[in-house]
């Protein structure tokens, strides 16, 4: 009895479920159908007020809307001087960068410069403790003395014509011996002080005082940068330009400084793992500002053109085939409009670029406004 109860009451819920959710269907379509009657309404009521509207536009211009002018500014095509770069990259380098050695060696007792510190040609760098050297010096100069006397002795016995003339040749070859070795302990006890050969900058100390340094070590290294080059490799098909003596532009970026130079030594070799060779431009720099390894771009001109037709790049539009194009303005009675002319370009400099066919001097160029016109819009010229 519950279980046929209960089979019944869910049999009715079903049947109110379905009857609910399809109320709900229809009254979805129904809705759907009012916004797609509503929207119909619109059209024919907005082709209803085109029409309108063409019906008073042909009343009020009978020979056609007349186009708008675009309002535009100007460029005046004038031949000029066009004259194209190329860049090489260099670094600045000093020939005067060297390594201050003591010959001697031994223990460095005084150190007389610091880092960054400038010193002058013959300036006294550092001292050695060369002691050894001086006592050896000490017992020489006794030797020689000892050795000087019996030579003496030994010449005038040789005089009164005692001895024989062999003790009188090993006294002298002693005592000049001697003499020689005593000159050469004096010259290496001199070399103890370490003296500056040129005038310069303290770029580097290597020894400091207590430590022992070998003969030919590297105490300071000096820097003589009032005179630098740039250096740099130049491919090899510029050859014919890259010549002693043509003027060159040389751009610092990092300092903000521009120079112009010479080329003032060619690469005699050509690298062949990169097929280039070397250039060289000297330059004054007393100031400092140009420290060795700083980059700078060498602005070399392979290319000049007299009365050469130059407009700004950016002028210059692309059709998708390739063709490049701009927009000349032209007199169509007494109104200006703009033709699409097609042209051929050539080298680029900056952001200018050298036009070889299609203009000639005098063409007025659509410039403030190019991107917005169109082959035979009216153009209006701005005051300006």
């Amino acid at each position: 009895m519950k279980k046929t109860t209960f089979m019944k009451t869910t049999y009715v819920s079903i049947v109110f479920l379905m009857l609910f959710l399809g109320g709900c269907s229809l009254s979805l379509e129904n809705e759907r159908d009012e916004k797609e009657y509503l929207l119909q309404e619109k059209k024919e009521a907005l082709h209803k007020l085109q029409q309108e509207i063409e019906a008073l536009e042909a009343e009020l211009y009978p020979q056609g809307k007349k186009e708008e002018a675009l309002l535009v500014t100007q460029l005046e095509v004038q031949p000029k001087k066009f004259e194209h770069f190329v860049e090489f990259q260099g670094t600045v380098q000093s020939d005067e960068l060297i390594s201050v050695s003591t010959e001697t060696g031994g223990r460095m007792t005084e150190l007389k410069v610091r880092e960054g510190q400038a010193v002058h040609k013959g300036q006294l760098v550092a001292v050695f403790d060369l002691s050894e050297l001086e006592k050896q010096l000490a017992e020489l100069e006794t030797s020689l003395e000892l050795a000087r006397d019996l030579y003496e002795r030994q010449q005038r016995l040789w005089d009164q014509q005692i001895g024989s003339e062999v003790q009188l040749l090993q006294a002298k070859n002693r005592v000049e011996r001697l003499e020689k070795s005593k000159e050469a302990l004096e010259a290496r006890l001199a070399k103890a002080r370490v003296y500056a050969p040129l005038s310069g900058q303290v770029e580097r100390v290597l020894v400091h005082p207590g430590e022992v340094a070998a003969p030919g070590m590297p105490v300071v290294q000096l820097l003589n940068a009032r005179k630098v080059k740039v250096v740099a490799e130049v491919p090899e098909n510029y050859l014919s330009i890259a010549r002693k003596g043509k003027k060159v532009e040389i751009d610092f970026p990092v300092i903000g400084e521009k120079r112009s130079a010479r080329i003032d030594a060619v690469g005699q070799l050509i690298n062949p793992s990169n097929r280039t060779f070397s250039v060289e431009c000297y330059l004054d720099n007393p100031k400092g500002l140009l420290k060795p390894n700083l980059l700078g771009t060498i602005r070399l001109s392979d290319v000049q053109v007299e009365d050469a037709l130059v407009i700004p790049i950016d002028l210059v539009q692309t059709e998708v085939g390739g063709k490049e194009f701009v927009y000349v303005i032209e007199e169509a009675g007494e109104e200006l409009v703009a033709k699409k002319v097609y042209i051929e370009t050539g080298l680029r400099q900056g952001s200018e670029v050298e036009v070889k066919t299609g203009l000639k001097a005098g063409d007025r160029l659509v410039r403030d406004g190019a991107y917005k016109v169109v082959d035979g819009q009216p153009l209006r010229l701005h005051s300006k």
